[in-house]
């Protein structure tokens, strides 16, 4: 340990790694048998290769360095005990002497003790505590600079390295438990490190001789005496050993333990020559005569110690079967879900066939035609039979069914955007049938529907209404059964119904005289005929989307252009009066406009901050609501031309939607993160707050009558379900769309026929279904320059607002940062 980094104890890598040999540079036949020296390895650090972590660590609290042993003040002698750790010991330092090396460091701050009192040699306990820098100028500091000299012109280098095993604690990989074991396993104080370093220097060493094997039968004089001597405090504890630098032993060692006494002042003894050598004390009477007890105590450890390594194995046994088990009583839960959802479609699917073979008679010839253009499509599940009436016997042979099951893969395969999402889909599928789970414990509630047939009459005096009922009852019956089918196949059909997005019509209409094309703003009229488009540049641009999409030209004019005072924030078209637009701007004035005049009718000046969202009423068209930086949503009346309302909230309200089917229901979304269901009926507390997104949110649709989604300048888009506002916080999402970009621009959300479209600031639309977490579609904004035509780098541009044609539309309308609007269709 003294001396130079490349003499003594070097560092090793670990402080807990045990080391199986001693090598000495003194002289060259030392080292020539540095290879082969056989080390006893104590079984507590036999490779012992264990899986999990925590089960390793668990053997690791007990063992302790026998400094810390034997400075516990509670600690008892008992002699079997001493004897056994001290021998072990023994044997170490004479492993070291067969090859004539020196063993500096036989003091117990050098040994640790498994908790079945297996004694390991490590390093200095320098080197292993928190300071060892500092501590090593301190004990090199106790020595004489003459035995300082000496030591570092031996250059013993008694390096500890393993063997190719490279054994260490359980197998354990020390180098990256190192900050952790320092944590576990404390050495005493320094000071006491220092002191016992003056303990265990033995006189000749003191006098400046160099240090030799009988150097360590001294030390081992010592450790002998420290194990049968227990003391009551640390003052006590220097007292008596610096009592034994002369040879002064305590009485009641004396009188107690007067053999071991005895033994130990042979060790001590001053002159090294009259010390014995280190084969005399192996073959010595204190060490070797008959003790009854020994040989019983030392076989009760080993059984222990079998025993406990034992439960240890077993306990890691029993962890890997219990985890195993859960994964097999999860993956046993899914087949067993999806066996019965097989029989369950398979018996629908015979139900349906039945219907309609009973309803329409030309059912069979439709049925045959079908099956000879689909047949390529046909299902055959392994497991799972199909019955119908005229084949509840036919039986498909095992080649058959293989042919069928090959077939399937190939066209599963084919289907190349299904498989790129299966996990997504396998996902979304379990999402489905978890929440159907949890629905059937809750009381339904069920609507009686009106037949289309009677235009909402419920009652027809006619003879084909009865055979209508009963047709209708088999369908509801079937309905019924169906549950979660029809959520998960309808929107498994319509992501699969469309592959892109395909640009129809391009509108290079930018306003080269302003600085600032970007659109804020989309809306279609009710007919699905007319776009308005508004943003930064104060107009309001009237387009005819078909007139677009018929004419190839490179420059399309708008019908009609009206100007406004301030910049444009948001528009919606009304949806009963084709002529009239409803707008905002960032003064906070909204303004109700007549198209066919073009000039604004109606202007209300109530918002004292920016106005960021409109909305009609689609159920009553002289009602509009809008939100604005002031913290309000004030709800107007066209005919009276002022508010008759105000929600009034604490934050920023950055987007206001009523209701699809209802004008008594009304949401908004705000820069506190929620967004607020409001029965207008009474304003004066939400009907419910829905809580999940982290930022801004920046839109809010309805998709039907009980779903909303929301969109966040959080990365994400959300899908709530309205109907369990009854909790009046509704704290978790029914699906979460997250594959847009979306941190601090609005970037515009549309909803159509359970479509969902949003932009994104990576200058893409993106298309999710309300039933899926990724996207359907996507589409990417080819950026020209509208002076050269070129291709110019999009980095900085995004989309800024998309709008679908219509209720029922596959066309949509999108538009980035710099004017640029596109007319997509979903093909």
């Amino acid at each position: 340990m003294e001396g130079s980094s490349d003499s003594g104890w070097p560092k090793s890598d670990s402080n807990r790694e045990l080391n199986t040999s001693l090598v000495s540079d003194r002289n060259p036949r030392d080292s020539s048998h540095a290879s082969d020296f056989p080390i006893r390895r104590p079984k507590e650090i036999d490779s012992y290769e264990v899986g999990v972590d925590q089960f390793i660590r668990t053997g690791e609290y007990s063992d302790v360095s026998l400094r810390q042993w034997l400075d516990n003040p509670n600690r008892t002698v008992d002699a079997l005990e001493c004897l056994h750790i001290y021998r072990q010991i023994v044997e170490i330092v004479n492993l070291a002497h067969l090859q004539g090396i020196v063993v500096h460091n036989a003091r117990p701050s050098c040994f640790i003790m498994s908790s079945f009192n297996h004694i390991s040699f490590i390093e200095s306990a320098s080197c292993s505590d928190s300071g060892s820098d500092s501590f090593e100028a301190k004990e090199l500091s106790s020595t004489s600079p003459n035995d300082l000299n000496n030591r570092q012109r031996q250059t013993t280098d008694c390096q500890l390295v393993s063997d190719s095993s490279s054994i260490s604690f359980f197998g354990r990989r020390v180098e990256e438990e190192k900050e952790e074991e320092e944590k576990k396993q404390t050495f005493p104080m320094k000071q006491i490190l220092v002191m016992e370093t003056n303990w265990y220097t033995s006189p000749e060493e003191v006098a400046g001789a160099p240090s030799s094997c009988a150097s360590d039968i001294y030390r081992l004089g010592v450790l002998l005496f420290e194990l049968f001597c227990a003391y009551s405090s640390t003052e006590e504890k220097c007292r008596i050993m610096s009592s034994l630098r002369h040879r002064v032993l305590p009485p009641q060692l004396l009188l107690k333990w007067p053999k071991e006494a005895s033994f130990c002042l042979w060790l001590l003894h001053p002159e090294p020559s009259s010390r014995p050598k280190i084969g005399e004390l192996l073959q010595s009477e204190f060490l070797n005569e008959p003790r009854d007890n020994l040989e019983e105590r030392e076989a009760a450890l080993e059984l222990r110690e079998r025993i406990e390594e034992q439960e240890l194995f077993l306990e890691f046994l029993l962890l890997i079967q219990q985890r195993k088990q859960e994964a097999a009583d999860k993956l046993h839960n899914a087949i067993s879900l999806l066996s019965s959802d097989i029989n369950e479609v398979s018996k629908l699917q015979a139900t349906l066939k039945k219907s309609s073979s009973s309803d329409f008679p030309s059912s069979d010839v439709i049925q045959n035609e079908e099956s000879t253009t689909l047949s390529s499509r046909k299902r055959v599940r392994q497991g799972v039979q199909i019955h119908n009436e005229d084949e509840s016997h036919t039986h498909l042979d095992e080649n058959q069914k293989s042919e069928f099951q090959k077939e399937n893969q190939d066209i599963l395969s084919k289907n190349s955007r299904l498989m790129k999402n299966f996990k997504k889909l396998e996902s979304a599928y379990f999402l489905t049938r978890c929440r159907q789970i949890k629905s059937q414990a809750k009381p339904l509630i069920r609507h009686s529907s009106i037949s289309n047939s009677g235009r909402g009459s419920i009652v027809q005096i006619d003879r084909s209404s009865v055979n209508n009922s009963t047709s209708e009852n088999r369908y509801s019956e079937v309905n019924r059964q169906i549950g979660w089918v029809n959520p998960f196949l309808e929107g498994l059909c319509k992501y699969l119904s469309f592959s892109k997005l395909k640009v129809k019509a391009d509108l290079k209409q930018g306003d080269l005289l302003n600085s600032s094309n970007l659109v804020c703003s989309l809306s279609f009229d009710r007919d699905g005929e007319f776009f308005a488009a508004a943003g930064v540049n104060k107009k309001i641009k009237v387009f005819e989307c078909d007139g677009i999409l018929n004419e190839d030209r490179d420059i399309h004019y708008p019908v009609v252009e009206m100007s406004s005072r301030s910049k444009l924030s948001s528009l919606c078209w009304n949806s009963y009066i084709k002529s009239q637009i409803a707008s905002s701007n960032f003064e906070g004035v909204v303004q109700v406009w007549d198209v066919t005049r073009s000039q604004v009718f109606m202007e209300m000046r109530e918002h004292e901050r920016r106005v960021w969202s409109i909305d009609y009423s689609l159920t009553d068209p002289t009602m509009l609501a809008s939100g604005s930086d002031d913290g309000s949503v004030k709800l107007w009346s066209i005919n009276q031309g002022v508010s008759t309302g105000t929600i009034k909230t604490r934050a920023n309200v950055c987007c206001v939607q009523f209701q699809s089917d209802s004008g008594r229901f009304l949401a908004f979304g705000s820069a506190d993160h929620r967004i607020y269901y409001y029965d207008l009926r009474n304003s004066r507390v939400p009907l419910c707050t829905l809580v999940g997104h982290n930022k801004t949110v920046s839109y809010v649709k309805f998709v039907d009558s009980t779903n909303l989604v929301s969109a966040s300048t959080d990365n994400t888009l959300k899908l709530w379900d309205l109907s369990m506002c009854s909790s009046r916080v509704i704290d978790g999402p029914l699906q979460s769309f997250t594959s847009h970009t979306n941190v601090k621009n609005f970037v515009g959300l549309s909803v159509c026929n359970g479509y969902i479209a949003t932009g994104s600031e990576t200058n893409e639309v993106f298309v999710y279904h309300k039933a899926f977490p990724m996207p359907a579609l996507s589409f990417k904004f080819e950026t020209t320059d509208p002076l050269s035509g070129q291709e110019v780098d999009a980095a900085s541009q995004f989309i800024s607002s998309v709008c679908w044609r219509g209720p029922s539309s596959t066309t949509l309308v999108g538009a980035n940062s710099t004017g640029n609007i596109k007319i997509l269709e979903m093909v």
